[in-house]
């Protein structure tokens, strides 16, 4: 990747997003490594869904009492197993929790920006598939094979092949996301990531 000073100056807001197991936690690392700070969407999502009032009422009018148990926390594995086997309630929820997500980022990314760092990075699964990344200047795909990607789920969540890849699913395909692309981080274990990152940072700095 080459920019002119012109193009790299716009370029304040980037993302980074791939399908599940493919690794994006550990590139984000890597970049947090060198000084890049980083909005994990995911994360901001947990933290809304059991502390913002607003958000919690119109998941319970949704999911119903259920959806929290009786000390107040978000019931995640409730939730998935409902919205995974029926689209319109995971579309609902989705058209919830994305919204409330992005202004979080959008505040966090300008307090950052006033700190002087020249670009910030918002990581998530379900960029593309929110139209989140429209409001970024540049995207970054993670990508694996899909078997090492069901292989690292399994293990990561103690989790069946059938589930992984009911929740892929759910997500667009590798290919898709490789369309849309400014740049792509292969996580294969044989690539070096962090030559991959370097390579990306040093274009974008």
């Amino acid at each position: 990747m080459k920019f002119n000073e012109k193009t790299k100056q716009r370029i304040r807001r980037v993302g980074i997003t791939g399908g599940i197991g493919t690794g994006k936690t550990t590139v984000c690392k890597i970049f947090e490594s060198l000084g890049v700070p980083v909005f994990y969407a995911d994360e901001c999502a947990r933290y809304l869904l059991n502390h913002q009032p607003e958000l919690v009422d119109a998941i319970k009018k949704l999911f119903g009492a259920a959806a929290y148990g009786s000390d107040g926390s978000y019931q995640r594995k409730y939730i998935a197993e409902v919205a995974f086997s029926n689209p319109e309630k995971l579309s609902a929820l989705n058209a919830l929790v994305h919204p409330a997500v992005e202004k979080e980022a959008l505040l966090w990314h300008e307090q950052q920006l006033k700190k002087g760092v020249s670009y910030t990075i918002k990581e998530a699964a379900l960029m593309l598939e929110s139209q989140s990344h429209l409001a970024l200047d540049f995207l970054i795909v993670v990508t694996a094979p899909e078997s090492l990607r069901i292989k690292r789920v399994m293990q990561r969540d103690q989790a069946t092949k059938a589930q992984v890849l009911a929740r892929m699913n759910n997500q667009l395909p590798e290919s898709e996301k490789i369309k849309i692309a400014d740049a792509i981080i292969i996580n294969d274990e044989t690539h070096s990531l962090i030559r991959q990152v370097w390579d990306i940072h040093q274009a974008l700095s």
